[in-house]
């Protein structure tokens, strides 16, 4: 087989199928994290690069190292092949079955269990005194892509029902100029799922670097945002690359933002009228 050959094979295969392509010609160091992604791919595909790296005992450069070797261009496009080999198993191994009732009633039991598992990880300490900190800010910054940025506006329009003055921009870079305006005693909040949204971290570190509470909002304890993280609150969701079921993370990210809306009303003695005045100011809206 000529070289030619080998590098399209290699090029159009599977995550798992490019590792067993190309393990004997791993370093030990690689083969390492080869052994484990072959033998715990259903986890893994859940993992950050700072979880993987831990579990088997190497630095990150050295998973990075791993994902290009195998021609990927980093880590996430890396877990994107993974969670469809993962997911070619799992669709062969348990078919769909019970129509769309069943499979309603099954959505609808695994969405309770998750937010039942992130309200058993709601740290009361921990929203009291981001609460805090939102009472007394002079503006609230969120930041969030993709489906967390949905949950960014939701919370920021919540928040300006009470007075509030917050700002949510979808745009990474009028994210990154609005922080670097924010007033001092500002609060930057930072929602993802995965805790690896490179843009989402990059705007907790300027806020960070520049003196402000940053809150981050994630299902990872060991991932990049949470190292410029004044505080975390953390849901309880895993959600794989491919999948398009974004119910768990979207209402776990919900009930942690309604939590701290809750805990925000308690120190806001005016929310109440605010909320009166507000819903009036849209009445003309409605029929």
């Amino acid at each position: 087989m000529t070289q030619a050959l080998v590098s399209r094979s290699f090029v159009s295969g599977g995550a798992l199928g490019r590792i067993r392509l190309q393990a004997d010609n791993l370093s030990p160091s690689l083969r390492r994290v080869a052994d484990h992604v072959l033998q715990d791919a259903e986890n893994v595909v859940h993992q950050t690069i700072t979880e993987l790296a831990t579990n088997v005992g190497v630095g990150e450069a050295t998973i990075t190292r791993l994902c290009r070797k195998l021609d990927f261009a980093g880590f996430h496009a890396f877990k994107i092949a993974l969670a469809a080999d993962v997911l070619g198993r799992e669709s062969k191994a348990m078919p769909q079955e019970g129509g769309p009732r069943g499979q309603a009633t099954a959505l609808a039991r695994q969405t309770a269990q998750t937010l039942d598992d992130t309200a058993q990880l709601l740290d009361p300490a921990v929203l009291e005194q981001v609460a805090e900190r939102l009472a007394r800010a002079p503006r609230v910054d969120l930041t969030g892509q993709g489906n967390s940025g949905l949950l960014a506006i939701y919370f920021a329009h919540r928040l300006m029902r009470i007075g509030v003055t917050a700002v949510v921009h979808t745009d990474p870079h009028l994210a990154a100029v609005a922080i670097s305006s924010l007033p001092r005693g500002g609060v930057v909040i930072g929602l993802s799922s995965s805790g690896s949204t490179i843009d989402t971290v990059q705007h907790l570190r300027l806020a960070q670097s520049q003196g402000h509470f940053t809150l981050a909002i994630t299902h990872r304890a060991r991932s990049p945002v949470t190292r410029y993280a004044s505080a975390v609150l953390f849901t309880s969701t895993q959600e794989d690359p491919l999948s398009d079921s974004v119910l768990g993370t979207l209402t776990s990210q919900a009930l942690v933002l309604e939590m701290l809306y809750r805990s925000l009303l308690d120190r806001r003695p005016e929310a109440h009228a605010m909320l009166r005045v507000t819903a009036e100011s849209v009445v003309e809206k409605k029929y």
